[in-house]
């Protein structure tokens, strides 16, 4: 398999971040539970799982389930979440990454399918922060493709079994954004609720 690179994934994840005003963080987002300061804290939470994931460094930030602690966000998460990011993706970079079983989120799992993983939180939770905050999002044909291909749910499983949860039915013949984003159980036409 050609090796995934994370590195346009997570710089649009940090050019998202740095575009959102601090009286917008406890904005909804699609994300049911999460406010804008909780995706990002979440970013930030797995850039450093999938990040040591990559590494093959086993410890607390790859056992952790991510819902087992709801995720705050730092003080410091303007320059930590981009640091965070980057070394998410250079770690992507790096020979062996890929390659053997890895961990994150409690979960194990091949290295090459853990690094789509990673890869699809970028484009998921990226996609939330945009919609939430009211900014352009483009993603690549190559990117979505991973996606879909992670998120499809096997032939044999129903609906309610999607990667994270029911699926929402999105026409087939509408963007791959959209199916992908249905696919992740969030809904393409999601938008803020107006005051």
């Amino acid at each position: 398999m050609e090796h995934i690179d994370l590195g346009t994934a997570a710089e649009r994840v940090a050019r998202l971040a740095e575009g959102i005003d601090d009286e917008r963080l406890g904005d909804p987002t699609p994300c049911p539970e999460y406010a804008v300061r909780d995706v990002l804290a979440h970013l930030a939470g797995l850039s450093v799982s999938f990040r040591d994931a990559a590494r093959k460094d086993f410890g607390p930030t790859t056992s952790t389930p991510p819902g087992s602690v709801r995720p705050v966000l730092a003080d410091d998460w303007r320059t930590g979440l981009p640091e965070a990011l980057d070394a998410l993706a250079a770690a992507w970079r790096e020979p062996g990454a890929w390659e053997g079983d890895t961990q994150a989120g409690g979960i194990e799992m091949p290295a090459s399918v853990m690094g789509m993983v990673a890869l699809n939180e970028l484009v998921i939770h990226g996609w939330d922060l945009a919609r939430a905050t009211g900014q352009a999002y483009e993603v690549s044909k190559e990117e979505l493709a991973v996606s879909e291909a992670l998120l499809t749910p096997e032939e044999d499983a129903s609906a309610e079994e999607g990667f994270f949860g029911p699926v929402v039915l999105v026409p087939h013949d509408a963007p791959l954004l959209d199916r992908v984003v249905g696919l992740s159980g969030r809904r393409p036409d999601w938008r803020p609720p107006t005051s």
